[in-house]
């Protein structure tokens, strides 16, 4: 029986040789969910907007919520609505390929069964269409910032930086979802209660420093909780990265990438068999 590699120089090559596959299957991905529909692509600009405007209209109006413990207050209802989008802007990246994690090898069992195919470019391959879509969510969130606040931080440019950990966590725990799916179906219902609930508990409606002091070290053991904190800290309050926090969370992410490739590279022998 073949033996897969869990080494990470086998995964590094097998991303760099397959890079323009992935390429074209997430370009697929993000324009295919949209057609035949009359807007297409139009839709990944109009959602994060609809989105935008809900958020300012129930929290500002319906909540009469503001936001405070940061140091800084939010001073109109715009202002507050691009503070929220910017936590939702993050945690929309990784429960979509959360939530789609478990059937990735099931919905391609083609590739499985039929052709040499990569399989574990699939969670790439999502994660590539998934920040597709949060780049024009970033675009209108900075477009927004610049029209309200009439300027966006310099520290905007560090995004990225903040973005790269998360997206390295994010594919370790697809790969672990996805081989999980194929051998427990039930996964697959399941996982949109737990994104749900995870929502929630993270600090996306709320600072961190507005929960009473006993509370906080459980909340950054939620994945999510750093890099919305500092992804709305250099998108929204100027801020720079906490680049302690940030080594801390990196090291973390590699781990849990490797673990997850480890497993997925381990179990994928029996996806036919499964499937």
């Amino acid at each position: 029986m073949h033996s897969f590699s869990v080494s990470p120089r086998c995964l590094a090559a097998s991303l760099v040789k397959n890079r323009r596959l992935m390429l074209d299957l997430a370009r697929r991905d993000a324009v295919g969910r949209y057609k035949g529909s009359f807007l297409g692509i139009f839709w990944s600009l109009a959602t994060p907007l609809f989105m935008l405007s809900i958020y300012t209209f129930v929290f500002s109006e319906v909540f009469n919520s503001r936001w405070g413990g940061t140091g800084t207050q939010t001073a109109s209802k715009g202002e507050f609505a691009v503070v929220l989008f910017s936590g939702m802007i993050m945690f929309n990246l990784f429960s979509e390929c959360i939530s789609r994690a478990p059937t990735l090898i099931l919905s391609h069992s083609n590739f499985v069964k039929k052709i040499v195919f990569p399989l574990e470019i699939l969670p790439c391959v999502a994660l590539l269409s998934a920040l597709f879509h949060l780049c024009v969510s970033g675009f209108i969130l900075l477009l927004a910032e610049w029209l309200i606040a009439g300027h966006v931080p310099p520290t905007a440019f560090l995004f990225p930086v903040v973005l790269a950990p998360l997206c390295v966590f994010i594919l370790g725990f697809s790969w672990i979802l996805a081989a999980t799916g194929v051998y427990l179906r039930d996964i697959g219902q399941t996982i949109g209660i737990l994104i749900t609930g995870l929502m929630f508990l993270s600090p996306i409606f709320f600072p961190v420093s507005s929960l009473p002091e006993r509370f906080r070290p459980f909340v950054y053991l939620n994945p999510l909780t750093y890099p919305i904190e500092q992804g709305r800290d250099v998108l929204v309050w100027g801020q720079s990265i906490m680049w302690g926090h940030w080594a801390i969370y990196s090291l973390i992410a590699i781990s849990v990438a490797w673990i997850g490739f480890a497993c997925f590279q381990k179990t994928r022998r029996g996806f036919a068999d499964v499937i």
